[in-house]
């Protein structure tokens, strides 16, 4: 019988079953698992902005700071600010950050066919749209929690 709790908790174990064997692996190279993610995104689309980064690596402009830094500091990212508006600050991955980022990714190979293997490839597709509507709806909702919470402040601030 499916409990309320079936699906978050099923995500959950999902999630943090790849997470630790990426963990692994990234470690293995002086990185984290979130780190790698980073370097992902610069490999794949270098230069782009911090705030590109906090949006497609679904995290919070702090947390992704911190990790730039900590990148920053072991010659693996370059962060220069925006030739245009110099509020913003751009991020390119270094060739030492290339090759950590290869050979991390050359290590999450296993898990990736482990994953594909799984499904058919019309099952991956359906996985894959699944995924995004629940992200795209949990997102949705973290919104409209916080439009709420600012509304309700503003109420007890007039009161």
């Amino acid at each position: 019988m499916l409990s309320i709790h079936n699906i978050p908790m099923s995500l959950r174990a999902a999630y943090l079953s790849m997470h630790r064997q990426s963990e692994m692996n990234a470690q293995k190279h002086g990185i984290t698992a979130n780190q790698f993610v980073l370097l992902m995104f610069l490999a794949e689309d270098d230069g782009i902005s911090q705030r590109d980064l906090v949006e497609r690596a679904f995290s919070d402009p702090n947390t992704i700071r911190a990790m730039l830094v900590l990148l920053e500091k072991r010659g693996l990212v370059e962060r220069d600010q925006h030739p245009e508006d110099g509020r913003k600050r751009n991020v390119t991955i270094t060739l030492k950050g290339r090759e950590i980022y290869q050979k991390v990714s050359d290590e999450n190979e296993t898990m990736r066919q482990t994953l594909t293997s799984l499904f058919s490839p019309e099952e991956i597709q359906k996985l894959i749209l699944f995924l995004d509507t629940i992200s795209k709806a949990m997102t949705e909702s973290v919104r409209k929690d916080k439009i709420k919470k600012a509304q309700q402040k503003l109420l007890h601030n007039k009161i």
